[in-house]
């Protein structure tokens, strides 16, 4: 707007003399020259009025944006600006703010924070605009090693010894909340976006769960290990002795195991996950981890705290895309069920064995410092559900088991988590717990793994058999489960795929075989031909390679367990993402046409026939 200029020289008579006697001498003139000047002044105070009414028409419709508000509790003093404990907006973490991501830098310390433009194109739309007008967050220049304090220097807080910095905030702070480090995060955020049309924006309250069942997914193998999921970690000679990830980052050594562990960590799920997990159709991602990113202990091999701020990390991305989180402590100390995917395969050593009260009294302590740093204002509206532990051995004293559980439960609801806990039924089926650990209400959720595949009985069951088990023996459960007169309340299922054999290299353990073909311990075929005709060359084909029947019953088959676990408060598939096991990947179902291509769209339900699948052979 150009700017008006008003040379008050020509209204005014040269000076002559007094002011009065100018007047007296050229009244007229006087009185012209008085008029122009409130003609003058009227003109700027109109012109002054008209600008105002222009920019707050702009404010009003976001055109222009004015104020920057961001409350950061908990801030490192060297952080201030740009990095904090709370998130904008205080209590609830209702910040609508267009917060910029987190800096991305792999090169050298100093180099320019890349672009938000260069982030995955978001698929989900958020519910509005950001309905506060927040400025970015400022820009953040990352240290170099000589800004870090010598006795940081090569821990995890030193951001300039990162592998990477895509999507963390480099900003170095040692700050800590229960002890646990606030590294890689941005001091504002925004909880404005939904996954997808059929779910409310992270501001607002999900509802009942029992009404809208949760859609998600696990991200397995990501930050706990799992040999079938990432076979490559664990391709080692036979001598080496590897099973699990004990035996890994024993085998590897201390500097070594952490480099491999964070290409993996920093590779394995990235930011286009989370959003293609949200185009999906899905709401709800499970994140397990295990206590080595918490605390390790004497005589532990494993890389500490390296995937804790991948952890935080990924949390943030699913913020982005509105994925609602369950977060779940996979492997406890000791190991709670002696399988690969808590750590150690062997011997429990968790409420029993050895040190197995120890171990148990760790695993409190665990919680104490997850559940303060988790009651965070900034984790309220994304942390759905608090997961306690999982798949707890089914040899353990229920006893036992329900006292250590009851004892996490105050722990984590004391220190402040609002969102539901989670326990797992300990592999014994929903129907054990009718009548345990009862007057939580919706505080405490029984979450069951619901596969065909490890029970020879089911596993011989037929495709067409297969699909009506889901549809009626797992409804029956489930609703029976849910309702609090025959079971236990509020029920979900935390695990399930989409295989219908056990042939995946690895997922029996390393070297193990398959129950379908007896090779599971020299034991007779499971295959429902139960003979030497079993074979796993089907099953573990590439799904372009499948043949149409096939295909059709992997997507019935699937169809009809989304079907049946929607009785439940949700379901989460086991898992996302896998390196050569497309039965048990989401991410391949999709690309293979063998998963409905948006969860909540759905070709097939269990009040429909099964369909035909023509030729397709039992023992495939």
């Amino acid at each position: 707007m150009a700017s008006t200029d008003i040379r008050m020289e020509s209204l005014t008579p040269p000076s002559t003399g007094t002011p009065d006697k100018l007047a007296a001498a050229h009244p007229t003139a006087a009185k012209r020259s008085k008029r122009k000047i409130w003609i003058a002044i009227t003109a700027l105070i109109s012109l002054a009025a008209i600008v105002g009414i222009v920019i707050a028409v702009l404010i009003s419709q976001k055109v222009i944006r004015v104020g920057s508000s961001t409350s950061s509790d908990n801030v490192s003093e060297a952080a201030a600006t740009s990095q904090a404990a709370e998130g904008t907006n205080g209590a609830g973490g209702n910040n609508d703010g267009g917060a910029t991501p987190a800096p991305s830098r792999t090169g050298s310390p100093g180099a320019s924070n890349t672009s938000a433009s260069s982030s995955p194109t978001k698929t989900a739309s958020p519910d509005d605009e950001d309905e506060d007008g927040k400025d970015p967050e400022p820009e953040v220049v990352c240290p170099s090693p000589s800004d870090i304090p010598k006795a940081s220097k090569g821990t995890y807080f030193d951001t300039t010894s990162w592998l990477t910095l895509e999507g963390f905030n480099c900003t170095f702070t040692t700050e800590t909340i229960g002890s646990l480090p606030l590294i890689g995060l941005n001091s504002s955020y925004s909880n404005s976006a939904r996954a997808n049309p059929q779910v409310p924006p992270l501001t607002k309250p999900w509802g009942s769960y029992a009404a809208r069942p949760a859609r998600g997914v696990n991200l397995g193998g990501w930050l706990s290990l799992e040999p079938f999921i990432t076979p490559s970690l664990f391709d080692l000679p036979k001598s080496a002795s590897v099973y699990d990830e004990y035996g890994l980052t024993l085998h590897l050594g201390p500097e070594k195991a952490a480099k491999v562990l964070e290409q993996h960590y920093a590779t394995f799920v990235t930011e286009a996950d989370f959003a293609a997990i949200a185009a999906a159709g899905l709401d709800h991602i499970r994140i397990p981890f295990s206590y080595w990113a918490v605390e390790t202990y004497e005589g532990d091999p494993y890389v500490p705290r390296i995937s804790w701020k991948y952890l935080l990390r990924g949390i943030e991305w699913a913020r982005k895309y509105g994925l609602r989180i369950k977060l779940d402590l996979h492997g406890l100390p000791g190991s709670q069920n002696s399988w690969n995917h808590s750590g150690r395969q062997g011997k429990v050593n968790w409420l029993t064995g050895p040190e197995g009260s120890i171990n148990a009294e760790r695993s409190l302590k665990i919680h104490d410092k997850l559940s303060k740093f988790f009651a965070q204002d900034r984790y309220k509206n994304i942390i759905a559900f608090y997961g306690l532990a999982n798949e707890p051995g089914r040899d353990h004293d229920i006893n036992l088991l329900i006292q250590w559980t009851e004892a996490a439960y105050k722990i984590v609801k004391d220190n402040g988590i609002e969102a539901s806990q989670v326990m797992s039924d300990a592999l014994r089926g929903l129907g054990e717990w009718h009548g345990r650990m009862t007057g939580l209400g919706n505080s405490m959720v029984l979450d069951g793994h619901e596969y065909v595949i490890f029970d020879n009985a089911l596993l011989s069951k037929t495709h067409s058999e297969k699909i009506d088990f889901a549809c009626q023996i797992w409804v029956e459960q489930i609703t029976g489960s849910m309702n609090t007169a025959t079971g236990f309340g509020p029920t979900m299922v935390g695990e399930w795929s989409q295989a219908d054999t056990d042939c995946t290299k690895h997922l029996n353990g390393i070297g193990n075989g398959a129950r379908w073909t007896g090779t599971f311990f020299n034991g007779a075929p499971a295959c429902p031909t139960g003979d030497k005709r079993c074979s796993c060359d089907l099953a573990n084909a590439d799904p372009k390679d499948m043949t149409p029947e096939y295909k059709l019953f992997l997507k019935t088959w699937a169809e009809a367990q989304m079907d049946a676990f929607e009785k439940s408060w949700g379901w989460f598939y086991w898992t996302w993402k896998t390196e050569s096991a497309p039965l048990w990947s989401y991410k391949a179902g999709l690309e293979g046409g063998i998963m409905p291509e948006i969860a909540y769209e759905r070709d097939w339900h269990c009040d429909k026939p099964i369909p035909s699948f023509g030729k397709l052979e039992e023992i495939l």
